[in-house]
Parts: structure tokens; C-alpha cells; sequence
């Protein structure tokens, strides 16, 4: 009896699942491919986290610099603004109000003091546990950050005429289609560009849930290591090859913090269940 409590007291710390965190890991493979004007195919290892905004993880001390989470990383707000109400702020901006709504999140975590995120995702829910919308943000290699407004569309693409991509020399023109359902066991996301009808870039992010466990944690330090440099290396790299193969480069855009217009306006709705 004795060695089974001990056991119990005692857990393995790589075996300990961050407790009272309602949380996902998905370790994912990232591709990039473009197809106009160039052509070139990249991809790399990467991981994000599904997390609700209202309970993010709370690590162990020792394992915080492998996964930090801070509002200030993601959309724009004051220094003390949480991460929901940044999220709120976006959809107040754009007329739509889901007070009590669950705000479930895919995003990379600050690790070892360095951010970047080239596309995080805020699935927006009703009272009633809808899913009503959800803010697509996407963090440029210059620096800019900008939140799109989507309907929530289950697995359909839904078309976006105004999006900033973070795809380096794919310019502003034409139309991108942008699916994003809120991931379950897999994660399957697809963003691309088309211009005439052809799709000139498409990028795509998929993986396979596992469980938010120390051990997991520590394992993804190996097999993708510092993964918000990594991945701003892959996308300056994919700059500097488009350029090389002859790619013209696009129009200089202001650096630092901007807002872009909504994909979708919702139009003053409030969507809490009557």
C-alpha cells in the first residue's frame, strides 16, 4: 500500500500532464508552394498549441522559457489587456459581440524569448458553444501584424479578397481561399493565393494531436527546435531564393503594427443566444 501512494504522490515529472489546462499539441509539418510567377517548394517542422484563451498552460518554472504565452505577442491592445480582450477588440472593431463565448486559440508560444507567428487562429464561440467566426491573424517577416475577420465555415475554404500574406513575394493581388477548421485528432489548414483562377500559392500546415504532457514538451525541443526562429529563417530564406529564381519583388510596405480591414464584416451582430 505504501509504494502505491508514493507512487501516486509522486509522479513522474516527464510523465505529468500540465494540470487544470484545457490544451493540445500539434506537432505540424509547414509548406510552402509557389507557383507563380516562380516556382519553389519549401517546408519545415514546426509545432502549435490549441489552447483556450481563458485557461492558457501554466508550466512547470524550469520549462517556461520553452513556452511562454503573452497577449502582447498576438492582434494589438494596451500592455495589460489580456489575450481575449484583444480578441473582443477585433470583433468590436468589425460590429460583433459574443460575450461568454469559449475563444479556443492555435498559436506558437514564445521560446527562449523570441516570438513569431506567421499565422495564428482564434476560433470564436456563442454561450451556446457555436462556433460564430473566428480572427485569423498573420505576422509578416517585416514586422506587421494583421488580424482578418472569417465566418466560421466548417471545413469549406472561405474567399478573401483583402488579406495580408506572410509568404514572401506573393504581393497583395488577386484572391486567396482560406480554410481553417478548428482542429480535432489532425490539424489541416490551407491558405493559398489565386490570381486568374490558378492558384499562384498555396501554403498548408497539418499535424496530429497530442496530449500538452511535459514529456511532449521536451521531445518537441529536439525534433523542432526553437521553432518561432525556425520558422522566421524558412520564410526569409524562401525571400531570398524567390528573388534569386526571379521573382519581382513587392512594393515596400510600412513596417510595424497595422490594422487591415476585416475579410468579412459582421455588421453590428450580436450572436449571445436569446
Amino acid at each position: 500500500m505504501t509504494a502505491v501512494t508514493n507512487a501516486t504522490t509522486h509522479p513522474s515529472p516527464v510523465a505529468l500532464r500540465i494540470a487544470d489546462v484545457n490544451a493540445a499539441l500539434y506537432p505540424t509539418r509547414v509548406t510552402h508552394l509557389h507557383r507563380s510567377p516562380v516556382s519553389h517548394y519549401a517546408e519545415h517542422r514546426s509545432y502549435s498549441w490549441f489552447v483556450d484563451v481563458d485557461d492558457l498552460p501554466r508550466l512547470p518554472v524550469w520549462l517556461r522559457p520553452f513556452a511562454r504565452f503573452e497577449a502582447a505577442d498576438h492582434l494589438h491592445g494596451a500592455p495589460h489587456e489580456t489575450l481575449r480582450q484583444r480578441v473582443e477588440s477585433v470583433l468590436a472593431a468589425n460590429g460583433m459581440r459574443l460575450p461568454g463565448g469559449r475563444i479556443t486559440a492555435m498559436l506558437m508560444p514564445r521560446v527562449l524569448g523570441r516570438a513569431f507567428n506567421p499565422l495564428s487562429l482564434f476560433w470564436c464561440h456563442d454561450a451556446a458553444g457555436v462556433l460564430r467566426c473566428v480572427v485569423a491573424e498573420v505576422q509578416t517577416i517585416g514586422g506587421e501584424r494583421h488580424a482578418h475577420l472569417l465566418p466560421a465555415a466548417d471545413d469549406a475554404p472561405v474567399a478573401v479578397t483583402s488579406i495580408s500574406s506572410n509568404a514572401p513575394f506573393t504581393g497583395d493581388d488577386g484572391y486567396f481561399l482560406v480554410r481553417v477548421p478548428e482542429p480535432g485528432e489532425t490539424l489541416d489548414l490551407t491558405v493559398s493565393q489565386h490570381r486568374a483562377n490558378q492558384a499562384a500559392m498555396v501554403a498548408t500546415w497539418r499535424g496530429n494531436r497530442r496530449p500538452a504532457t511535459v514529456g511532449q514538451i521536451i521531445r518537441l525541443q529536439f525534433s523542432a527546435p526553437l521553432a518561432p526562429l525556425v520558422a522566421e529563417i524558412s520564410m526569409r530564406f524562401q525571400a531570398v531564393m524567390l528573388r534569386m529564381l526571379g521573382a519581382p519583388e513587392p512594393a515596400r510596405r510600412r513596417l510595424g503594427p497595422t490594422h487591415s480591414p476585416a475579410a468579412w464584416p459582421a455588421n453590428n451582430r450580436s450572436l449571445a443566444p436569446s
